[in-house]
């Protein structure tokens, strides 16, 4: 425990939707102490502060400038993070930055520059990584019981309604969002890069097949890894009704099957299931609130996150979703964008920078 010990004091920009969620998952830490909040709308961050019991700040400048703000929650749309973050690391607080980092490289490189200069730690959001069946599948290839990897696959078919998108003028555009796979399927990319590591090529499609917005509302990337291995990317914001996030790695040694969180088939080449996989497969297949709404998050995720990036604080290491891993996932993103808009095959490291998001194909 630190000298003087006292809960971080947490200060939250952008009093949206998944604002709340960083709120309950603050709360549920005793490390962890909500502070203030601020918003654009006045009105929206009062309403907040209500609910929540933390001080309303009528601007950003006002919350960074408090002594009993540690830490800042970027909540604010995607392609303002690393103006805001910026901002927050040379005021020396530390960051938790919602997915995704940013929306091209050359913003989410500054961002990571601020805070390597300002000697702060960051942190974006991969609450996936805390779920308990992918903290099964991590032991499970780091015990190499799954062999030389195959195969993986991430697939995240949702349901948005048009309603989601007029909600607010910056869903769905390139400058501010992005699309199906950079807002909601970046966190099973993630997940697949996690399991099956770094990526050599990516040959991919995007259309806007249901919605009036800028950006893609369908997505389809096939991936070569460095290691030999293949993959697929499937992202839908107009699948209805919406269904289980899905990741499937196979190896030569067997296949794990994972939705939303929870292993539902284990096969390893001896027969037997692996250590904690439950023998009932019941209520696989059903979509979890989140499928169709963005509101039907659970909190138990970010706060092991965040309680993690706390430690890691404390202890003077990285924490275990740094801002490189987020880095590392908009790299595919932006990879995707440019081989569907170009139509050609993208081998990395060599996105364009320049050419980050998909802004420029029809």
């Amino acid at each position: 425990m630190r000298a003087g010990y006292r809960p971080r004091g947490f200060g939250i920009v952008g009093a949206g939707v998944i604002s709340a969620t960083h709120a309950d998952a603050i709360a549920s830490l005793a490390a962890a102490r909500l502070i203030a909040v601020t918003d654009t709308e006045p009105g929206r961050a009062e309403a907040f502060a209500a609910r929540h019991d933390c001080a309303a700040e009528p601007d950003l400048d006002a919350l960074l400038a408090r002594d009993d703000v540690d830490v800042v929650s970027i909540c604010v749309p995607s392609g303002l993070h690393a103006e805001v973050g910026i901002r927050a690391a040379a005021a020396g607080k530390h960051l938790v930055v919602e997915k995704p980092v940013e929306v091209s490289l050359p913003a989410a490189d500054r961002l990571l520059g601020a805070t390597r200069a300002a000697g702060v730690v960051m942190t974006v959001i991969s609450q996936h990584r805390f779920d308990p069946g992918l903290i099964e599948l991590r032991r499970l290839l780091e015990d190499g019981q799954l062999g030389r990897l195959v195969l993986g696959e991430a697939s995240t078919k949702w349901y948005r309604s048009q309603a989601y998108y007029d909600s607010a003028a910056w869903r769905g555009t390139w400058a501010r969002d992005g699309g199906s796979l950079m807002n909601q399927g970046i966190h099973y990319l993630d997940l697949l890069l996690w399991a099956m590591g770094p990526v050599a090529e990516v040959t991919a499609l995007y259309s806007t097949q249901s919605h009036q917005i800028e950006a893609e509302d369908t997505a389809l990337a096939v991936l070569r890894f460095r290691s030999g291995a293949m993959g697929t990317i499937v992202t839908s914001t107009a699948v209805f009704p919406g269904f289980a996030q899905r990741l499937e790695i196979s190896g030569t040694g067997g296949t794990v099957v994972i939705e939303d969180g929870e292993i539902i088939r284990c096969d390893l080449g001896g027969g037997n299931a692996a250590p904690g996989v439950p023998d009932s497969l019941t209520g696989r297949g059903r979509a979890p609130a989140s499928a169709a709404n963005p509101a039907g998050l659970g909190v138990a995720s970010h706060a092991a996150q965040i309680g993690d990036f706390l430690d890691a604080i404390d202890a003077g290491r990285p924490p275990a979703v740094t801002g490189e891993d987020g880095r590392a996932a908009l790299e595919i993103v932006s990879a995707v964008y440019e081989s569907a808009r170009d139509d050609r095959t993208v081998r990395l490291p060599a996105v364009s920078a320049e050419r980050g998001n998909g802004r420029g194909k029809s």
